[in-house]
């Protein structure tokens, strides 16, 4: 579950762009990536899918050159392949349109996140929490200023050195 919530996180970047703004951009490619890559350990190395089961698909023991391995063992059909292929792009895909599906629910909810942030630059959990049940956000705490402990004295003020350090007694 964890890596699944995982792989939907990492497509709030790139939903959040084609909801809020109406484009896409290339910010968001090393997110697919790392998706495409949990998911396809997922599939092929952790045996968390029910479609292919507990075992491992394909071998990777070799070398890194030049961003190839040298000695990959293809120990799976081509047929398996294509199964491995399209249980990573329903795992992609249900992920997708999970962590869509959760932006366009809270759309106002995200849209007065935003407004508050851009008003205080933080949010503290409290405030989150009033966004989130549907109340609107309370000004920020003030920030304690620290109160040296009683008995104590404060540091003295730097002494800037004189001009005619001879002349000094």
């Amino acid at each position: 579950d964890q890596i699944l919530e995982n792989i939907s996180v990492l497509f709030g970047g790139r939903i959040a762009e084609e909801v809020f703004m109406g484009q896409m951009t290339t910010g968001a490619s090393n997110d697919f990536e790392r998706a495409t890559e949990m998911a396809r350990r997922m599939v092929t190395q952790w045996g968390m899918s029910d479609a292919l089961g507990t075992m491992v698909y394909g071998e990777n023991d070799g070398e890194v050159f030049l961003g190839r391995s040298v000695t990959t063992h293809k120990n799976v059909s081509e047929a398996t392949m294509q199964k491995v292929d399209a249980e990573i792009r329903r795992i992609v895909d249900a992920q997708y349109a999970l962590a869509r599906g959760l932006i366009e629910e809270n759309r106002e909810k995200i849209e007065v996140m935003a407004k508050a942030l851009l008003e205080w630059e933080t949010l503290d959990a409290e405030q989150i929490n009033d966004i989130m049940e549907g109340r609107a956000p309370r000004p920020p705490k003030p920030v304690p200023v620290p109160v040296p402990p009683s008995g104590s004295v404060p540091p003295a003020a730097p002494v800037a050195p004189s001009a005619h350090p001879a002349q000094e007694t």
